[in-house]
């Protein structure tokens, strides 16, 4: 039988379109339903690609007893997390400070008013390590609600002024970070750093994408050679490992283990696109072959894989698969058997690709089957290793496909616009590029409002969804325009990086220059989501800091620059404390310490000197660098390129920080050199 789900546009709602529940979306009329019944809500909150909410689907939702005991005794919503990123957070904080952690499935009932009482992540079917049953949760929370009614109201009222006042407590105001506040956040990372794997503190081990960027950004202005050595021997064991794809590129959500051998084989668009960006930086650093190979994989993964017919970015692919067998399993797409390799490659070539991917006859996974990886071991990768590679990948296409969420989501998209126009510029890869163009064109057409340049959050097959556009929507959209702009010269893409930035701070910013993670006008909840931390992908509240303090730079906007100064207090508190999970405001505060620079390079286009003196600027390792390029007398789209000549007929480059100008050059070293 089919439910409300069936109209739904989430990949993920979609999902449950056939579970005997009878699920609500989330709305007014859910809740309205639950005062006219008097019955609580159950919220269950989750994603496409999350194997978990897939396992509990299986065993609970499609269960029918299970499904009747809802229906019996609650209004039943289903919210995917990714498509409202408020309502998950509001929530999670919840349940993280009732039960000490969190996660997803999210499984929340509260009253008819959105006050949560009761919470918990994945329960089984049945009672097991310490977890009771699905059902015994849902026949205890039934009769709290019917025998003691008054102690469920008082418990979600305390609840949710809880919630309230530890919102209120963020705040802002703690000055810009300065350098004894970054150089703590080093000595804090490099304590936590794990030496001999990779990466910082235990499993699971999730790649920590802000973090690099951080130190790659503190070693470019200041040499700290740790810095750098934390970020390739964690870029180097990220690449050897099971949690890269070694033979499609791109990265999986994170590893299992501490040592990256077995992924959580979900790709997430946001993490390709981060990992792609840190990596092509990490070359721009050292010129390292490593860091080049995976940042175009990544890249060509992301668009191979991901790319929508409108030209939008994907939101992920699944972890799990269907085997040759029917059966649906986790990594099945990813994952070899020895046998497995001999029938697509024949002895010989098996054994090598053995030696060289780490395959074992016990298996590195489950059942025998090993996750590919690149030991310090493996052979040299020759003529006959690529032949190898390139047989196992069309090998592999042939298998069942995960799942894709093909919804696209409007902050990703924004970090995947940045990842491909910068690695298309340093690689020389147009098409990379074009990709970058094409997304940001689609934000702009579907995503954006035209009358006002308001975001929405997601769309799906070139049709706008209907929730509003949260912070790092805005921020990261922003940032991508902002890339796009270095790269392209066009000034269309500053203009309406600044659209965004204005909305931010007409909507998001608090009085004392923090931000929210909702607008102002957006949809009331039960508290209003303030979080400066990082997560999977950078906060909103950091990532507009960084986008903010660009424009100022592009623009010259004092008031820009000032909500960036303001909303980048937040990182001076948390530097020391916390450095791991405010990665990107840490890198943000390396280019406010170093400016950011700014680069301005004016000639004619199509000119080999000029693009020599772009290309060279855009590869300056200067933290947060801003490059305008364009012909003289262009600077009306890009008050950057204003008021700056040839130099005696040539293409030149101009470079100034903080109300300083260097003399402007006509020669590409000297342009390097000012930005070294």
């Amino acid at each position: 039988m089919a439910n409300r789900l069936t109209t739904a546009t989430s990949p993920y709602l979609l999902q449950h379109a056939d579970d005997p529940v009878d699920w609500w979306e989330w709305s007014p009329a859910a809740f309205d339903e639950a005062r006219r019944l008097d019955k609580p809500v159950m919220l269950s909150v989750g994603y496409s690609s999350c194997h978990w909410c897939h396992v509990l689907q299986r065993e609970s939702f499609r269960d029918p007893a299970t499904a009747d005991e809802l229906n019996a005794g609650f209004v039943s919503v289903k919210v995917d997390r990714e498509e409202r990123p408020d309502v998950d957070a509001v929530y999670m904080e919840a349940v993280q400070a009732a039960t000490g952690q969190g996660g997803w499935p999210m499984t929340v009932f509260m009253t008819p008013d959105g006050e949560p009482f009761y919470f918990g992540t994945y329960f089984p079917p049945s009672p097991r390590q310490g977890m009771p049953s699905f059902r015994q949760v849902i026949a205890g929370v039934r009769q709290a609600w019917s025998g003691r009614r008054e102690q469920v109201g008082e418990m979600a009222s305390r609840i949710t002024r809880d919630l309230a006042d530890r919102s209120l407590a963020v705040g802002g105001g703690a000055g810009v970070p300065q350098e004894r506040d970054l150089h703590a956040a080093l000595l804090a990372l490099t304590r936590e750093f794990d030496a001999v794997r990779g990466g910082f503190g235990g499993a699971p081990k999730f790649p920590p994408s802000m973090v690099l960027e951080f130190l790659l950004r503190h070693h470019a202005r200041t040499g700290s050679e740790g810095a750098l050595q934390m970020v390739q021997a964690t870029c180097e064991a990220m690449a050897r490992g099971g949690i890269y794809d070694q033979l499609g590129g791109g990265f999986a959500r994170y590893s299992v283990d501490a040592s990256w051998v077995v992924p959580h084989f979900e790709k997430m668009l946001y993490d390709n696109a981060l990992l792609c960006r840190v990596y092509a930086h990490l070359w721009r650093a050292t010129g390292s072959e490593m860091a080049r190979r995976v940042a175009l994989e990544t890249a060509d993964f992301m668009v191979r894989e991901l790319r929508t017919a409108e030209g939008g970015l994907a939101s992920a692919l699944d972890a799990d698969s269907d085997r040759a067998d029917g059966s649906h399993a986790e990594g099945a797409f990813y994952v070899w058997t020895p046998a497995e390799l001999r029938s697509v490659l024949g002895a010989d070539d098996a054994e090598l690709a053995m030696r060289h991917y780490g395959v074992t006859a016990e298996g590195t996974f489950e059942e025998g089957a090993s996750v590919l990886q690149l030991p310090d071991t493996a052979p040299a990768d020759g003529d006959r290793i690529a032949s190898v590679r390139r047989r196992l990948f069309e090998a592999r296409e042939e298998r069942p496909r995960p799942h894709r969420d093909d919804k696209v989501v409007a902050a990703w998209n924004g970090l995947a616009i940045a990842a491909l126009a910068e690695t298309g510029a340093y690689f020389g890869r147009p098409d990379l590029v074009a990709a970058a163009v094409d997304a940001a064109d689609l934000l702009v057409r579907v995503h954006m409002r035209a009358e006002d340049g308001r975001l929405c959050r997601t769309s799906r097959d070139g049709a706008a969804g209907d929730n509003a556009g949260v912070l790092e929507d805005y921020a990261d959209v922003a940032e991508g325009f902002l890339a796009l702009t270095a790269v392209t010269g066009e000034g269309v893409w500053l203009e309406f990086a600044g659209l965004l930035l204005d909305t931010v701070l007409r909507h998001f910013r608090a009085p004392d220059g923090s931000l929210y993670d909702t607008a102002d006008d957006a949809e009331r909840l039960i508290s209003r989501p303030q979080d400066p931390t990082d997560n999977a992908a950078p906060s909103g509240w950091t990532a507009a800091a960084a986008a903010l303090l660009s424009y100022a730079a592009y623009t010259g906007s004092a008031p820009h620059r000032e909500a960036a100064e303001a909303a980048l207090g937040v990182v001076k508190a948390l530097a020391e404390k916390a450095p791991r999970f405010i990665g990107w405001g840490l890198a943000a505060a390396e280019a406010s310490l170093d400016g950011p620079r700014e680069v301005a390079v004016v000639g004619p286009a199509g000119d080999p000197a000029t693009a020599t003196l772009h290309r060279t600027a855009l590869l300056a390792t200067a933290p947060g660098a801003v490059v305008a390029v364009g012909a003289p007398g262009a600077g009306e789209g890009v008050p950057l390129l204003e008021d700056r000549p040839l130099l005696d007929g040539a293409p030149a480059a101009y470079v100034c920080r903080g109300f300083v100008c260097a003399l402007p050059t006509a020669d590409p070293a000297v342009l390097a050199e000012q930005l070294g």
